[in-house]
Parts: C-alpha cells; structure tokens; sequence
C-alpha cells in the first residue's frame, strides 16, 4: 500500500493510477511532490516527469523537501531541449526527450527509469508523476494523449506502482476531462480555498 501525506485519506492500493485535477496555482505539483518525497523517505522509487519546468529546477525544489542526493530519484525532462539547450545528456538520474510533443520518447525514458529501479535494483515501490497533461494537450489532440496514457498508466500498474497525473481542469472541457477519467482509478480534486479531496474508483 502507498501512503498519502497530509491526512489525505486511506492508502492507495498498488497499481493505481490518480488523475490530480483543479484549476492553475492550486497546488497541483506540490501535492504530488509531497507524496514522492513521502515515498523517498520510506525508500520508495521517484520518478518525475515534467512538460513544464526543467529537471535541474525540480530537483532543486523537491531537495527542499527531502534529501535525495543517494535515492531513487529520477526526472524525464521534456522542457530543456525545447528550450534550445542541446548539449545536455541522459545520466542515471535525468533522461531528456526533444519536447512535450515525443510522447513516444517520453514513454521509452519513463519505461527505462521503470526497468532501472523495479527490475535490476529490485525496488518494488516506485511513484511516477507527470506534470502536466495540459502540456500535452497543448502540442497533441485527445486522442493521441489517451493513447499514450493507455500504454503509461498500464506502465505503471504492471509494476504495482503509484502514477499522479496533474492536468489544469479549466483550460479543458468536460468531454476532454470525462474522456481522460476513464484511464484512472481515482480523482484527486484539488481547490484554491480547500483541502484536496481524494475519490477513488469503486471496483
């Protein structure tokens, strides 16, 4: 079982897959953040990816967080390269891809971070987040994002992990919204004024 930090409800079941929804500046990344850095300390694989800010400056900001420097900790970066930094290259802790639109490249990277942890060191708990799927749906239409969630959120349940997806609720319509629901175990709503409300899927 995964645990939530901040008294967010029950544990998660291995292999579940959250989609984390509100509106801009409510939270969203620093709520999945906290529930990696829960996972470092317990020994737990952490893996970020980001379509929004560089490796360099999340690992900064999860450092503040959690020491991290000899933990499973790793980071696709689809930010740098676009950003026309090109002299950039993957290591055991940052994989890059070209941009936000490689979702092939970003599912091969996140796939090789997978593999890294759960299989030859053998760690069995491993948090993925992405931020955000907006990006995403920014550069690519809806149903090549759900494709691609597809094949990563079955990623991540083939090796019992804990996926967060963060995606901006206003900037997309309900079909959009409705549509990428179905991809997941649950919904973690978050809100400007509130506390975040976790709704998980019953089987």
């Amino acid at each position: 079982m995964y645990d939530l930090p901040r008294d967010l409800g029950p544990d998660i079941d291995p292999g579940t897959n959250l989609l984390v929804t509100g509106p801009p500046l409510s939270g969203k990344r620093a709520l999945c953040l906290d529930v990696l850095a829960s996972g470092t300390r317990r020994g737990d694989g952490g893996i970020i990816v980001t379509t929004k800010d560089s490796a360099s400056r999340l690992l900064d900001e999860y450092g503040k967080r959690v020491s991290h420097a000899d933990s499973p900790v790793a980071v696709v970066d689809c930010v740098t390269r676009q950003q026309g930094v090109n002299d950039v290259r993957d290591d055991d802790r940052v994989k890059y891809t070209s941009s936000p639109v490689d979702m092939t490249g970003i599912g091969i990277k996140l796939s090789e971070f997978l593999q890294a942890f759960y299989q030859d060191r053998g760690i069995r708990r491993n948090r993925v987040m992405v931020h955000s799927l907006s990006t995403l749906l920014m550069y690519s239409d809806l149903q090549t994002v759900f494709r691609f969630l597809h094949v990563f959120t079955g990623r991540i349940q083939s090796v019992d992990g804990l996926g967060l997806f963060c995606i901006d609720a206003s900037i997309h319509d309900d079909r959009t919204l409705n549509t990428l629901k179905q991809l997941f175990d649950g919904v973690v709503e978050t809100s400007e004024d509130g506390e975040p409300v976790v709704k998980i899927a019953e089987v």
